[in-house]
C-alpha cells in the first residue's frame, strides 16, 4: 500500500493555529425522556456503557443504557430528522440486572443486530429477533459466558470465517478474600466452531483491562488485539498487543518485536488516523495520564513503536480544565469523532471519580478537545455546555436526530445519564454518514477502512467494534467535510478488495458495499 505523506507538523506549543468553531449543544435529557442509573457499589465501579444501534430499520440511532445493579434500559429512538431528541422507553428482553458494558454487532449475520452484555457474573449475547427485541443465545450459539467480573470487550472477523472472533477481558476476581483489590481473572478468546463459538482460548497473563479493540495498526490485513490494562503493575502488567493470526494460538507482540512497554491505569481506547498518513492514532485514557500515540515509522515492516504527543498537542487532559478543583483527572470513555464537521477529527472525554479517591478530583469535567488546522487541540467544554462534572463513565457521540451533527449521551455512576443535542456550529460546514454492508458473515465491514477525499485532504477511519470504555456503536459513520461542495469515498474491504473512488454530496447518508456505487439514503421521518 502507498503510505501518504503526513499532511502537517506537529507544533511545539498549542497556540499558534486559529481556535476551532465550537459547536452548540443543547441539554435534552429530561425532554427526551431518558432516566434511570448505573447503579452498585465496588463490581460496578468500572463500566457503565452505553450502545447505539439500529433495531428497527428506519435508520435512527436506538440506545441501550447499562444499569449496574438495576436492570438494564432500552429505549427506541422516535425522534424526526433534525428534531428535538427523543425516546420511548420499551421492554426489549434487554433488561438484565448486573449489566455493565453493551456491545451491538451482528453475529449470525441474519442483517439484525445482537448485542454483547457484558456482566458482573456471567457474559451474555442476545439475538436479535426483529422490531426491537431479543432473545438468550449462549446456549444456541455454544458460547460459554462464564461467572467473572467481565470488564472489555471487543469483535472481528478473522480471514475465512462467517462468524465473529471475540475477546473478553476479565477485572478483578470476586472471589478473592482480598476484593476489591486482589488478583485479575483470565481474558478470554472466542473464535469461531462448529456450530457457533468454540471453548475459549485463555489471554494470558491478564491484567485486568478496561478496553479492548481490534486494529490493524500497520495496514497489514491482519488485524492485532490492542488491549489497555488498568491494574497488576506489581506483577508485571502494562499495556498489551497481541498477534491473533488466522488458525494459529494468539501470542503477545514482544519487546524484540518492537513492542514498547507502557503502564498506566488504562480505561479506554480511541482510534482514528488523525496526521493523514493513513494509520491510526490511539487516545488512551487513564488516571491523571492520557495518551495519544501516533506511529514512529509509518512504512511497510513497520514495528509497533509509539510516540506520545498528548503534550504537543495539548490533549492531556490530566487535570479539571474548569472549577477549583486542581487534583489529577479520573478519565474513562473517548472517542475521536468530528463534533463541529471542520473536517478535522476532535477528542471527547468522560471523566469521573472512582469512588470519592481523595487523591482525584471529585468536580472533574468531560474534555471536548476540538482539533485546530495544526493538529493541536483547543479545549471548548465549556463554551460548548458540555463541561459537566457528573462521575462519568461511558457514553456515545453519535447522530440521534439525523440532522449530520453528533449528539452526546453520558452515563453516570449513581446519577441520572446526560444528553445534548448538538445544535450545530456557525460556520459553513458539512458531513457525510456511511454504512457498510458487504456478503457473508462479517455483514457491517468491520476492519474494513474508508477513505474520505475532499479538497482539504483524505479522511481515514478503521471501522472497529470495541474500544471506548463500556460502550459500543455500530451503524453510520460520520465525516465532516468542512465547506467543500462535493467528497469522493473509497473503502478497502476486510477481505482486501479496494473500491474505487466514488462521488458523494455533502449533507447526504449513503450505503456503500464491495461491487456497487454509493447508494443515496434517506430517512422517512
Amino acid at each position: 500500500m502507498k503510505r501518504a505523506v503526513t499532511a502537517f507538523l506537529l507544533a511545539a506549543t498549542p497556540v499558534a493555529a486559529q481556535d476551532p468553531v465550537v459547536p452548540v449543544f443543547v441539554d435534552e435529557t429530561a425532554a427526551a425522556g431518558l432516566g434511570g442509573t448505573y447503579a452498585g457499589d465496588w463490581d460496578y465501579m468500572v463500566g457503565g456503557g452505553a450502545a447505539t444501534f439500529d433495531c428497527d430499520a428506519d435508520g435512527h440511532p436506538d440506545l441501550l443504557l447499562s444499569g449496574g445493579s438495576d436492570p438494564a434500559r432500552f429505549y427506541r429512538n422516535i425522534a424526526t430528522q433534525g428534531g428535538g431528541l427523543a425516546f420511548q422507553e420499551e421492554v426489549s428482553g434487554l433488561e438484565l440486572t448486573a449489566v455493565a458494558q453493551t456491545y451491538p454487532l451482528d453475529v449470525d449475520a441474519d442483517g439484525l443486530t445482537d448485542i454483547a452484555l457484558l456482566r458482573s457474573g456471567e457474559a451474555v449475547l442476545m439475538r436479535g429477533l426483529g422490531g426491537c427485541k431479543f432473545a438468550r443465545a449462549n446456549e444456541e450459539w455454544g458460547f460459554d459466558g462464564g461467572d467473572a467480573w467481565w470488564s472489555a470487550f471487543a469483535a472481528t472477523w478473522e480471514e475465512g470465517q462467517s462468524w465473529p472472533t471475540l475477546a473478553l477481558g476479565g477485572y478483578i476476581d470476586r472471589a478473592e478474600e482480598a476484593f476489591p483489590w486482589g488478583s485479575c481473572t483470565e481474558n478470554r478468546l472466542y473464535r469461531p466452531g462448529d456450530a457457533g463459538f468454540a471453548a475459549p482460548l485463555a489471554l494470558a497473563p491478564s491484567h485486568c483491562p478496561l478496553a479492548m479493540l481490534f486494529t490493524d495498526w500497520a495496514r497489514t490485513g491482519t488485524p492485532d488485539l490492542r488491549v489497555s490494562n488498568d491494574r497488576e503493575y506489581y506483577k508485571g502488567g502494562e499495556e498489551q498487543l497481541w498477534h491473533i493470526p488466522p488458525g494459529d494460538a494468539p501470542r503477545l507482540w514482544t519487546a524484540d518485536e518492537g513492542w514498547q512497554r507502557l503502564r498506566i491505569w488504562g480505561m479506554g481506547i480511541a482510534s482514528r488516523d488523525l496526521n493523514a498518513d493513513g494509520f491510526p492514532e490511539y487516545m488512551l485514557t487513564s488516571m491523571a495520564d492520557n495518551k495519544l500515540q501516533t506511529l514512529t515509522a509509518p512504512a511497510a515492516g513497520a514495528l509497533p513503536q509509539y510516540r506520545d504527543e498528548a503534550l504537543a498537542r495539548g490533549v492531556t487532559a490530566h487535570r479539571p480544565h474548569t472549577g477549583g478543583d486542581e487534583r489529577p483527572s479520573t478519565a474513562w470513555h473517548t472517542q475521536i469523532e468530528d463534533v463541529n464537521n471542520d473536517a478535522l477529527p476532535d477528542i471527547w472525554i468522560v471523566k469521573g471519580n472512582v469512588d470519592r479517591m481523595p487523591d482525584f478530583a471529585q468536580e472533574d469535567p468531560n474534555n471536548l478537545l476540538l482539533q485546530r488546522a495544526d493538529g493541536t487541540f483547543a479545549e471548548s467544554a465549556v463554551a460548548a455546555g458540555v463541561a459537566s462534572t457528573g462521575i462519568g463513565r461511558g457514553g456515545q457521540l453519535v447522530d440521534f436526530n439525523l440532522d449530520g451533527w453528533l449528539d452526546m449521551i453520558v452515563v453516570n455512576r449513581r446519577t441520572a445519564p446526560e444528553l445534548w443535542r448538538n445544535a450545530g456550529a456557525a460556520a459553513d460546514a458539512g458531513f457525510v454518514a456511511l454504512r457498510l454492508e458487504m456478503p457473508g458473515g462479517n455483514r457491517d465491514g468491520i476492519n474494513a477502512w474508508i477513505e474520505l477525499r475532499t479538497a482539504a485532504g483524505v479522511q481515514s477511519r478503521e471501522v472497529t467494534l470495541g474500544g471506548g470504555h463500556a460502550s459500543g456503536h455500530l451503524g453510520w459513520w460520520h465525516f465532516g467535510t468542512g465547506p467543500d461542495a462535493g467528497a469522493e469515498v473509497r473503502v478497502l474491504w476486510p477481505d482486501g478488495t479496494q473500491g474505487d473512488w466514488a462521488p458523494v454530496a455533502p449533507g447526504r447518508f449513503y450505503v456503500l458495499g464491495p461491487d456497487a456505487a454509493p447508494t443515496l439514503w434517506a430517512p422517512a421521518r
